[in-house]
């Protein structure tokens, strides 16, 4: 663990302390390895759900997700090398805000997480020349409506988390001609997103919203009751296969076992997770979330 640089800070246990303010140095003057064996698939972190259906559930996502997701092919743009971070440890854009610039070169802005207003947050993003950010839909509907000019400033802009407002993208496209907004879907046990719909610079028109194309290394499955596939236009159960599956949920086998379940569509011992929302495949072969 690290101590506050003001020090005072008690922690209960035998819990080694790293003074963040002294040097560290090994025996031949130089940075030592730390010595640590890790697995890819040993815990990164656990990030707790809201509870709205019952008892929040600890997500327990690997060190596989978080590069899985980080090094998806996507973000080579090179639009994602200044990423704006404020969201809390403890809500999973975190994930994307921290790892998705640092596995690739690039920087985390980071604003204090109290200063989350739009004129802070239109401010860092012109101060520190910040080419992408992720917003809430709600958090992005206020942006359109009251500071769309800090959104024109950005590169590309990531936005979910609930229902999009059409309203409020068609007025970002509108405005922000060379802004690159991308629609994301994913839960928490999806490791932050698991598909998008962009609408790039040289698509600024919304013909219709859809969950969009799966991210790599990752299958999407619209499933009825007997994990059949749902046809076209019918609504099912929407199923997340791939790399981006955490581990399970935390001192709760009963409920990971439930919730992630063999795929029958995938590689032998591969697994899926049931998200509990309903969707269904449109004429164009969209997922729609009803």
């Amino acid at each position: 663990m690290t101590d506050r640089r003001e020090g005072g800070t008690e922690f209960a246990g035998e819990l080694p302390v790293v003074r963040v303010d002294a040097e560290i140095a090994s025996t031949e003057g130089e940075l030592a390895p730390l010595g640590l064996s890790l697995s890819l698939d040993q815990a990164a972190y656990v990030m707790y759900t809201s509870g709205s259906s019952g008892t929040p559930k600890g997500v327990v996502n690997t060190h596989r997700n978080v590069v899985e997701l980080a090094l998806d092919p996507w973000w080579a743009s090179g639009r994602h090398r200044r990423v704006l971070a404020y969201s809390p440890l403890a809500f999973d854009s975190s994930t994307y805000e921290l790892w998705v610039p640092l596995l690739s070169g690039g920087l985390a802005v980071v604003l204090p997480a109290a200063k989350i207003d739009l004129g802070e947050i239109g401010e860092a993003i012109a101060r520190h020349g910040v080419t992408a950010a992720y917003f809430t839909t709600a958090l992005f509907d206020a942006m359109a409506q009251e500071a769309v000019d800090s959104l024109g400033r950005l590169e590309e802009i990531w936005t979910g988390g609930d229902v999009l407002s059409a309203t409020a993208l068609r007025t970002v496209l509108d405005r922000c001609p060379d802004t690159t907004v991308v629609h994301a879907y994913g839960p928490t046990e999806s490791t932050v997103f698991c598909s998008y719909q962009a609408f790039t610079t040289d698509t600024r028109t919304v013909e219709r919203l859809h969950l969009g194309g799966p991210m790599a290394n990752t299958g999407m499955y619209i499933l009825d009751d007997r994990f059949r596939p749902a046809p076209p236009g019918v609504t099912g159960e929407l199923y997340v296969a791939g790399s981006h599956l955490a581990a399970g949920y935390l001192g709760r086998p009963a409920l990971t076992a439930e919730r992630f379940t063999a795929n029958p569509y995938g590689p032998p011992g591969s697994r899926m997770y049931r998200t509990g929302d309903l969707a269904r495949w449109n004429q164009h072969g969209e997922i729609e979330f009803v």
